[in-house]
């Protein structure tokens, strides 16, 4: 029986040697290969990324810094520092040497801070003695074009893997982007009778700097060939071929954002029309598209809001909305992160019962509004008369949406079509809806001033971009999945975190005192002087404020070990974590198999060496 237990445990020393080289080699072996098991597949490119990566026309480089040291100090940055890393390793390992990643650590002083500084990143203060953390990513192509994230945020995480693959994106694929717009505002700017020249509007010029427009005549009956997105602001009085051609265009695959209203505030009529007055705030809509799509838009009426209507008391207009961050989508990429947005006599879409498509709110209401009549406001002389007769109905009033998913061809095609679509495909439609043109215009969110340029007041303009701007990139951009975080809450980490914090506080609070309490003397000791004239200072001010120099620098290394330990803590848990879920628990489950094995041995020795005895 000793041999046997010898055995035994020579078998378990032999097994668990085994297993650590076996865990070296497949360490090394298998470096590039990673099995995702987490709830939310956290750590798998979504397919729309990975067709990205797989066809960069242009290589990119990507640099991210990251201040090492200034992280150190914070745990949540620290960790999703590790998270960004690993998602940038992913990106390379799929773009096919296409992509290449620079890890800079800008310390203070040093030529690549300069470097970070240059790109745009965003050095933030971490501390009262002013040290800062730089942890953002730039990235560059051979035409030396430039993108940048200047600061990455932990809460932004789950739009980390869209950022990155539209950053990629635009610079591996180069090629400027073709904007359709068609619009019966005067948004590039031009000449009225009434009011002489005007500029074009802001977020006109913007797009004019990021894209290439292409202006659509609404009477030409058709949609130009090149173009990749197609924006259509306040349109009425589309005839049927027109309407036909956006439908075939958005049934094609082709991304499209609609400015739709019930009452177009800067719509000024045809200046060169004796009854262009009468025509002043008219309605715009799609017509059948719109059912075709599983919509449901009056444009008759419009959406007044007790809570979101700007003013207060008397001066309450429920008509023109300023709707802050609970009212936006904070889990889709064109409404997240948004302050407020400003709208006005804005309508509203909703969902048609069992439709076949996908509806998303991206912009609500509160549960503080109803419908009115659009009509109440074209001659409206004093805003509280929209408060007579006003009863919320508490429902939450859609004002822009995202509208997806399977769609079929609803009008006919002329005469002589070619290449008729009959419906969308696997790939479904893509379309963005406003039902709201004031919202473009710069009264809503924007003060231009001829010295100082355009101030926003609010994110319209932001929200405009992001619409166009996500259409813009492919569908395999649009495809990207918002993320689950990969932060999970560990409360022994915080309990260190929080009782260093409390010392690092407390000694900071100690610091002040003195200092205080060296000012009082040093007044005390000037104003003792008795000749004020002579600003000497005296041996006593000087070794008082010796003194409090030493000390200084004293309490400074104090906080400086206060940090350390926090860092050493949660390193010293970290590796514990690691050993146990790498080493010590498959271990355990060896040495219990083992167990089990020799147990079930001496069991199957026993009858045997009962016969041997007997004989």
């Amino acid at each position: 029986m000793k041999k046997q237990s010898i055995y035994s445990l020579g078998a378990l020393v032999l097994l668990l040697v085994l297993f650590v080289a076996a865990s070296m080699v497949s360490s090394a072996a298998f470096k590039g290969f990673r099995l995702d098991l987490t709830e939310n597949k956290l750590f798998t490119l979504s397919d729309g990324t990975v067709r990205l990566l797989e066809n960069l026309e242009e290589p990119v480089t990507l640099y991210f810094y990251l201040s090492q040291e200034a992280s150190g100090e914070i745990p949540q940055v620290r960790a999703y520092a590790k998270r960004v890393n690993e998602l940038l390793e992913e990106f390379v390992s799929r773009s096919g040497s296409r992509l290449s990643v620079q890890r800079i650590d800008p310390k203070p002083f040093s030529e690549e801070e300069d470097q970070a500084a240059a790109f745009g990143l965003q050095a933030a203060p971490i501390n009262a003695a002013g040290d800062t953390l730089y942890f953002g990513i730039a990235a560059s192509n051979s035409l030396d074009e430039i993108q940048v994230m200047p600061f990455l945020q932990p809460s932004k995480e789950k739009f980390l893997e869209y950022d990155l693959a539209k950053m990629v994106s635009t610079l591996g694929n180069p090629e400027r982007k073709v904007l359709g717009v068609m619009s019966a505002l005067p948004m590039s700017g031009g000449f009225d009778p009434a009011s002489g020249p005007s500029e074009p509007w802001v977020v006109y010029q913007q797009l004019e700097q990021l894209f290439e427009i292409r202006t659509i005549d609404p009477a030409s009956g058709e949609l130009p060939d090149d173009i990749d997105v197609l924006v259509l602001v306040h349109p009425r009085d589309l005839d049927e071929g027109m309407l036909y051609g956006i439908e075939q265009f958005v049934l094609g695959g082709g991304g499209m954002v609609a400015f739709l209203d019930p009452f177009a505030e800067s719509d000024r009529g045809d200046p060169n029309d004796p009854m262009a007055q009468m025509q002043m705030g008219s309605s715009s809509s799609l017509g059948s598209l719109l059912e075709a799509w599983g919509v449901d838009y009056d444009p008759s009426r419009v959406v007044g809001d007790l809570q979101f209507g700007i003013g207060n008391g008397a001066t309450r207009h429920i008509g023109i909305l300023s709707v802050p961050a609970a009212g936006m989508n904070d889990e889709d990429i064109v409404s997240a992160d948004l302050e407020v947005v400003n709208v006005s006599s804005s309508g509203w879409f909703q969902p048609v019962e069992g439709a076949e498509t996908s509806f998303e709110a991206l912009v609500q209401s509160s549960d503080n509004a109803a419908p009115m009549d659009a009509s109440r406001l074209r001659f409206l002389a004093n805003p509280n008369d929209l408060m007579s007769g006003f009863n919320p109905t508490g429902q939450r009033y859609s004002v822009a949406a995202r509208v997806g998913g399977p769609a079929t061809a609803s009008i006919a095609a002329p005469e002589g079509a070619e290449g008729h679509v009959a419906d969308a495909g696997e790939q479904g439609i893509n379309v963005l809806l406003f039902a709201d043109t004031d919202l473009l215009t710069d009264r809503m969110w924007v003060q231009v001033q001829a010295l100082f340029g355009a101030t926003a007041f609010a994110d319209n303009g932001n929200l405009a971009i992001n619409a166009v701007d996500n259409m813009l990139g492919n569908r395999d951009l649009i495809s990207i999945r918002t993320r689950a975080t990969s932060a999970r809450p560990f409360d022994r980490v915080e309990e260190i975190r929080v009782e260093a914090e409390r010392s690092y506080r407390m000694t900071e609070e100690r610091l002040q005192r003195e200092l205080e309490e060296t000012e009082m003397r040093l007044a005390e000791l000037q104003a003792a002087k008795g000749e004020g004239d002579l600003m000497v200072i005296s041996p006593e001010q000087q070794e008082e404020i010796q003194r409090f120099m030493e000390r200084r620098l004293e309490i400074r290394r104090e906080l400086r070990q206060v940090q350390h330990d926090l860092r050493r803590d949660i390193d010293r848990l970290d590796t514990r974590i690691k050993v146990m879920n790498i080493v010590l628990v498959p271990a355990l489950v060896m040495v219990v198999a083992l167990l089990y094995a020799v147990r079930r041995r001496r069991r199957q020795d026993q009858p045997a060496a009962g016969m041997g005895a007997g004989a």
